[in-house]
C-alpha cells in the first residue's frame, strides 16, 4: 500500500499542496487542506471517502471548475492557476471530459445532438462535430440510438450518452462524479465495465469520485480522503506510465 504522496513517474494531472476555503460569512470551511496528488497518463483513479470529506471539491479544483485558494494544479504540465477564468473554460472544452451523476442532458435534443453540443459551443465546424459525436456514440455502443431523445433511453443508456459526450473532444482526462449514483446495480456494473474498457483499450485517463466500493475496486488506485486531506492511496494495479 502506497502513501498519499506517492506519484506516478509521468503525471498527467498533478495537484501541488492545494487548499480550498469556502467562506459562508459566519464560518470558513477548509474543504481542501494541503492536498498533493498525481495521476499518471492512462491511469484510472477512484477518489473515495465519507460525505463532506472533499471528494467533489477536489475533482472541481483538479479540473479547473473551481479555482484553488493556494497551491497549483498542472494538467500535462500546464498550470491552471496561471490561467484566467476564460482560459480555464476554453482549456476544459478542448482537453477534458465530464461525466456527472444526473446526466445533464438536454431533453429536447437527440443523443447525437447532446454529444455534439459542447463541440459546437467550442466552435467546432458542424460537420466535424457531428462526425465526432457519432464516433463517440459508437464507442460506447449506442450508434443505433443516436437519434433518440433522453426520455426514450434507459438510465444506463443516458449515462452512456454522457460518457460519449465526454469523449467527443478526445480529452486528455475524463472526470466522473458519482457516475453510477443514479443507476441500479446492473446498469452501474455495465457503466463501470465500459469505463474500464475505454481505459484499457484506448488509454483514457479517468478520475472517478465514488462512494461505491465496487466502483472503486475496478480502478488502478483508490485515493481515500478525510476532512479535506488525502489520508491513504491504495494501489490496486501496477502503474505502467
Amino acid at each position: 500500500m502506497s502513501t498519499n504522496n506517492a506519484r506516478p513517474s509521468t503525471p498527467l494531472v498533478e495537484a501541488r499542496d492545494i487548499h480550498k476555503i469556502y467562506d459562508t460569512g459566519k464560518v470558513k470551511v477548509h474543504a481542501l487542506n494541503g492536498v498533493s496528488l498525481a495521476i499518471g497518463r492512462g491511469e484510472m483513479v477512484a477518489i473515495m471517502g465519507p460525505s463532506g470529506c472533499g471528494k467533489t471539491t477536489l475533482l472541481n479544483c483538479l479540473s479547473g471548475l473551481d479555482a484553488v485558494d493556494a497551491g497549483d494544479v498542472l494538467i500535462d504540465g500546464t498550470s491552471l492557476a496561471s490561467m484566467s477564468d476564460r482560459e480555464r473554460t476554453d482549456y476544459r472544452a478542448l482537453h477534458m471530459g465530464f461525466v456527472f451523476q444526473f446526466y445533464n442532458l438536454m431533453p429536447v435534443l437527440s443523443a447525437v445532438e447532446n454529444v455534439e453540443l459542447p463541440l459546437l459551443i467550442a466552435r467546432r465546424p458542424q460537420r466535424d462535430a457531428r462526425e465526432r459525436a457519432l464516433a463517440a456514440l459508437e464507442l460506447v455502443g449506442l450508434a443505433g440510438r443516436a437519434h433518440h431523445v433522453p426520455d426514450e433511453l434507459s438510465g444506463g443508456e443516458r449515462q452512456r450518452v454522457t460518457i460519449a459526450r465526454a469523449l467527443a473532444n478526445d480529452p486528455a482526462v475524463v472526470w466522473a462524479d458519482e457516475p453510477t449514483g443514479d443507476l441500479d446495480s446492473e446498469n452501474a456494473a455495465e457503466i463501470v465495465e465500459l469505463m474500464r474498457g475505454l481505459n484499457e483499450e484506448h488509454g483514457l485517463t479517468f478520475l472517478i469520485v465514488t462512494h461505491d466500493l465496487s466502483v472503486g475496486e475496478q480502478a488502478d488506485r483508490i485515493v481515500r480522503m478525510l476532512d479535506g486531506q488525502v489520508v491513504e492511496a491504495e494501489q490496486l494495479a501496477p502503474v505502467t506510465a
